[in-house]
Formats: C-alpha cells, structure tokens, sequence
C-alpha cells in the first residue's frame, strides 16, 4: 500500500527531518582522526533525545544504535564501535529520527581529512547523482525516471550502483511502499504524483556493485572491497518540485 501525505504531514515530516539536520550538523566538525564511530553515536542518541526525537534505527530488527556508521569499504549498516577513524577514510553516516509520528531519514558520507583523489571523485559522482535522482521527482514523471538517473551518471564515472539495498517511501514507517532502486530503465515504473514522500538514496561503489554482509550480521562491504559511499535525503513530492525535508549542507 502507497500512502501519500496531505501537506499537514508533510509538515510534521520536515520536523522530523530537522531534528536529523541538525544531528550531522553537529557530528560533522566531529569526523576527525581519531575519534571513534561509538563516540559519534553517543553524541548523535543523545541530540536526538534532547530535540524529543526517539533514534529509529535504535531497536529496529534488534539493532542497538542510534546510527550506522560505515567506513570506507562498508556500504551500509555499519555498527558504531571502537573504531577509530584515521586520515585518508571516508564515512557514511546515516540517521533516521522519529517524532511526533512521522519519520526522518537522512545519509551523508563524509572525508576523514585529506582523502586520495579517487575517494574525492567518488563522494562527488555519488553527492551529485543524488541530486540528480531528486531533479527527477516530480509529479507525471515515473518511479525509475529517477532511478535511470542515478544509474547512467554513476556508471557514466566508471562506478557501480549497489543492486541488492535500496530506497523506500517513508511516513508513519521508518520504511514504507514503494522500494526505489538506484538502478532502472527510464519511462517505467508508477507514475509520481503528489504526497508521495520517498527516500533516495545512492550506494554508489568504486568497484563491482556485489555486496555481502560481515559475521556481525548487519555490516554490508563492498565484496571486491574497494571503496562505497551513501547519500540519502528524504524528499516530498509536491505539485510545485521535489521538497527535500532533509535539506541542509552537508558536504
């Protein structure tokens, strides 16, 4: 079932959102050497409680975070620990808030310092394909219209796109109809209309899309092991253009 948001709800969604904004806002001044990714989920739990929020993530299928937190050749659904991070990594932080009934979900992936030059190429055609799946939502356009969008710039750089994760409608549930693959033939798929609220967000590998998830159960890496990043806003579809509730400049 495709529920679409009156603009009331849409409303309490971009609170939601907010609240997200405002925890990687605060983190990003954190992603340094040296800190740990259990440090970034402690700073992160508690903002959320502080705003109201309650961390989705947090009790999700048994999940014990307010975070994921993948570094380097993790995609998604890393698990915030010891780790340190060191000069040269990149990570993806991806939160997800829920308030007063609605959701928020929003990823970033951040360089830890100076970075190689292949690692700055892939934030940059992963940032940007995001960007340009959004341009796509927009009302009489059709599901994988922006799903091709992603696809062709991210392979048009020599990259690959995640096939066996992807995105979703969001609302009342933290994931909801329907799935939004980052890969797609343009021209088919449901027609957009306005209310729908979806979740886009591109895993875009350095290496071959094939993905496996480590012992711990949740932690998906890239099987060649070769870099990933993950960019992700929650975004209104609205008779107007794409309304992205998860607005705010991270990179």
């Amino acid at each position: 079932m495709i529920y679409l948001k009156s603009p009331e709800e849409i409303e309490k969604m971009r609170l939601a959102n907010a609240i997200v904004v405002k925890v990687m806002k605060t983190l990003k001044p954190m992603i340094r050497p040296g800190v740990t990714t259990l440090e970034l989920d402690t700073v992160a739990q508690d903002l959320i409680l502080r705003e109201g929020g309650k961390p989705a993530f947090k009790g999700y299928r048994g999940y014990a975070h307010a975070l994921c937190v993948s570094v380097n050749e993790e995609v998604v659904h890393g698990v915030p620990g010891k780790r340190k991070l060191q000069e040269g990594d990149i990570v993806s932080i991806d939160c997800g808030v829920l308030y007063e009934g609605f959701y928020g979900d929003h990823a970033w992936t951040f360089p830890v310092g100076k970075v190689s030059k292949q690692a700055e190429k892939i934030l940059e055609v992963g940032e940007k394909a995001l960007y340009l799946g959004i341009e796509q939502m927009r009302v009489g356009k059709r599901l994988f219209d922006i799903s091709a969008a992603v696809q062709n710039f991210v392979e048009s750089h020599g990259f690959s796109v995640v096939r066996d994760f992807v995105g979703h409608g969001i609302g009342r549930e933290l994931h909801e109809e329907p799935q939004l693959p980052n890969f797609g033939v343009a021209g088919t798929g449901m027609k957009l209309k306005p209310g729908l609220v979806l979740a886009l967000e591109p895993m875009v590998n350095e290496g071959a899309f094939e993905v496996e998830t480590l012992n711990d159960g949740w932690t998906v890496v890239t099987k060649d092991r070769k870099l990933s990043v993950h960019f992700e806003h929650s975004v209104a579809i609205t008779e107007e253009g794409p309304d992205i509730l998860s607005q705010g400049k991270n990179g």
